[in-house]
């Protein structure tokens, strides 16, 4: 049931808005009572801290398996990252809106467990640039920090636009992106 109602709810927050739904539009949803729902979750906000925390911990967990992968170079592994994260704003169009667009609705409290998850995910790829112009794979003059922002700008927006049942797929988008973002700091 918890299940339920997390994805229901991802579904009522994604249409009409995390403070514009309610819990009694939720439960009604699930032909349930709000019992059912505090027996699950003691306040709306925890429910969506919990819908952050699996969104930003499968992000880091499929972005680390990337990153520990010694066979690929760090172009590989950045176009990797990038289609990831498409892929998952494809597969998971909805929490990726709600992750997304409601985070302004979370307590100082529950930012504080959201935030470092997410500025661990910008510094990976950081990280992840720096070594690639150590390794001169990239541009030497690359300021790190800036290039990540940048991807991270790139995908993350795509959740406002993508469809994964529209004419290009995420690969075709990824592709897309990392061409653009390659050709702007691959050394010739």
């Amino acid at each position: 049931m918890k299940g339920k109602i997390t994805e229901q709810s991802i579904r009522l927050f994604e249409k009409h808005g995390f403070s514009e739904t309610s819990v009694q539009d939720i439960v009604d949803s699930l032909g349930v009572t709000k019992g059912t729902f505090y027996y699950y979750f003691s306040s709306k906000e925890e429910l969506l801290m919990d819908i952050h925390h699996k969104y930003i911990n499968d992000l880091v967990e499929n972005q680390q398996k990337i990153l520990n992968n010694q066979e690929k170079d760090c172009k590989t592994k950045l176009t990797e990252i990038v289609f990831m994260l498409i892929g998952h704003i494809g597969e998971q169009g909805a929490s990726a809106k709600v992750f997304f667009r409601e985070i302004e609705n979370l307590s100082e409290d529950h930012l504080a467990a959201i935030i470092p998850k997410r500025d661990q995910f910008r510094l990976n790829i950081e990280q992840l640039i720096r070594e690639g112009i150590s390794g001169g794979e990239f541009k030497s003059d690359l300021n790190a920090s800036i290039v990540a922002l940048g991807i991270l700008g790139i995908t993350n927006w795509s959740y406002q636009w993508f469809k994964p049942t529209g004419s290009m797929s995420a690969h075709e988008v990824s592709g897309i992106f990392v061409d653009m973002i390659l050709n702007g700091i691959a050394l010739n």
